[in-house]
C-alpha cells in the first residue's frame, strides 16, 4: 500500500512540475531580451566568454528538444530557442552551453553520465521484457527477475547521476546571464523560475525511477519468501 501511495504522489508531482515548466517557459517567451540577442548568439557569446572553441551550434526540430552532444561537441537548439530573442531562449541556450562548459572543464558528473549512456541504451532494450519474464517465471527461475532488476538499476543510477549535471548547468547559465548583463534583474528572476522548473522534472524522474526499482525489489523479495 505504501509503495502505491508513493507512486500516486510522484505522478501528481510530475503533473504539477510539468504544468509549472510549461507556464514558466511561456512567461519567459513573452519577455524580450534587453539586448535582443538570439539563442544562438547567446550560446556563441557564452562560449567565447569562457574561451571554449570547437563547439558547433545547430538548429533542430521539435519543442524542448534542446541538448548538448558531448561526443560530437554540438549544442543542439530547437528552432524557437535558436532563433528566439526572449528570456526563455536565452535561458535554455545558456543552460545547454553550460553543458559544453562542463565538457570543456572535465566536470566529473558529466563524464560519469556520458560513460553510462551506452549501458543505459543497451539495458533499455531489454529491461521491460526481462522484468515481465521475471515476474511470470519468478517461482521457477528467480534469477531472471534479479537480472531485470539489475538492468533497471542502471537506468536509476543514470537518473541520479543526471541530477548534478543538470543543476550545475542551470546554475552556470544563471550566473553567466547575470554577469554578462544579458538579462536585467527582473528577467533573471524569470529565467531562474524556468530553469528551476526544468530541473525539477529531472528530480521527479529520478524519484520515480527509484520508486519503481524499489517496487521490483519488493516483488522479488515477496515472491522469494
Amino acid at each position: 500500500m505504501i509503495i502505491w501511495i508513493i507512486f500516486i504522489a510522484i505522478a501528481l508531482a510530475s503533473f504539477i512540475v510539468q504544468r509549472l515548466l510549461e507556464k514558466h517557459i511561456e512567461e519567459a517567451k513573452k519577455v524580450p531580451l534587453k539586448h535582443g540577442l538570439s539563442g544562438k548568439e547567446v550560446a556563441e557569446f557564452m562560449l567565447s566568454n569562457y574561451g571554449v572553441n570547437g563547439v558547433k551550434i545547430v538548429s533542430i526540430g521539435g519543442v524542448l528538444t534542446d541538448h548538448y552532444d558531448p561526443a560530437q561537441k554540438i549544442i543542439n537548439l530547437s528552432s524557437d530557442v535558436y532563433n528566439g530573442r526572449d528570456v526563455a531562449a536565452a535561458a535554455v541556450a545558456a543552460h545547454e552551453t553550460g553543458h559544453a562548459l562542463q565538457h570543456a572543464l572535465g566536470y566529473h558528473p558529466l563524464k560519469m553520465r556520458s560513460a553510462l549512456v551506452p549501458f543505459v541504451a543497451y539495458a533499455s532494450r531489454f529491461t521491460t521484457w526481462v522484468i515481465l519474464a521475471g515476474i511470470i517465471l519468478i517461482e521457477m527461475t528467480p534469477m531472471v527477475m534479479l537480472a531485470g532488476i539489475l538492468l533497471f538499476a542502471v537506468s536509476t543510477i543514470f537518473s541520479f547521476v543526471t541530477l548534478p549535471v543538470e543543476l550545475n548547468a542551470s546554475q552556470r547559465a544563471l550566473d553567466w546571464l547575470n554577469q554578462a548583463d544579458i538579462v536585467s534583474p527582473d528577467q533573471a528572476e524569470i529565467a531562474e523560475k524556468a530553469l528551476k522548473s526544468a530541473a525539477n522534472t529531472y528530480v521527479v524522474a529520478a524519484m520515480s525511477s527509484l520508486a519503481t526499482l524499489i517496487y521490483y525489489i519488493l516483488i522479488f523479495m515477496g515472491r522469494r519468501e
